[in-house]
């Protein structure tokens, strides 16, 4: 198994901090695990990606120019990297950012109504993990248990009693998030 991800996006949108701790609940089930993050010098509204993957075996080099699933909150993300994603791989989007929607008839896309969602729960930092939740329950890369124990040792205690809304953001997320085409 071996799963090559690019998540993409706005800064501030929590696509680094998602990408991180997915790669740290891979790393604590034994997992040969890459994580690479790009982003401007604006950071904060400006673009940012990482690429993140997950294999049994040892990984050669975590430079991509091709994914197995993207990860798209944004129309400048979506039009830069849905040609990269492999004849066959999974695209996942949040369509608030998405002024075009994606056309490809190759791979299999699905939808989820994060900020919608995070907007519901009163509670907009919790839109990376409702994604993330979606991204679980299409490839189960790291148990539910293991991204909460991520979250725990990623967070800033002063923001552990945070991680019950995280988690009910994961749920959210892996409820929520449907096939396209």
């Amino acid at each position: 198994m071996k799963e090559e991800i690019i998540i993409a996006g706005f800064g501030g949108q929590g696509v680094l901090s998602m990408g991180k701790i997915l790669a740290y609940a891979a790393l604590m089930e034994g997992k040969e695990v890459s994580w690479m993050p790009s982003y401007g010098p604006e950071q904060r509204g400006g673009t940012a990606n990482v690429t993140i993957i997950v294999s049994e075996e040892r990984i050669s080099s975590p430079i991509l120019s091709t994914y197995d699933t993207a990860i798209i909150l944004n129309q400048p993300s979506l039009d830069r990297f849905e040609q990269q994603i492999k004849p066959g791989g999974t695209l996942i989007y949040d369509s608030y950012g998405i002024t075009t929607p994606p056309t490809r008839t190759d791979i299999s896309i699905y939808r989820i109504e994060a900020m919608e969602a995070a907007a519901e729960m009163q509670n907009a930092k919790a839109f990376n993990m409702i994604v993330l939740g979606g991204l679980l329950k299409i490839h189960p890369l790291a148990e539910l248990d293991n991204v909460l124990l991520a979250l725990r040792k990623t967070l800033p205690e002063r923001h552990h009693k945070l991680i019950p809304v995280n988690e009910a953001a994961l749920r959210k997320g892996m409820e929520i998030i449907y096939q396209v085409k």
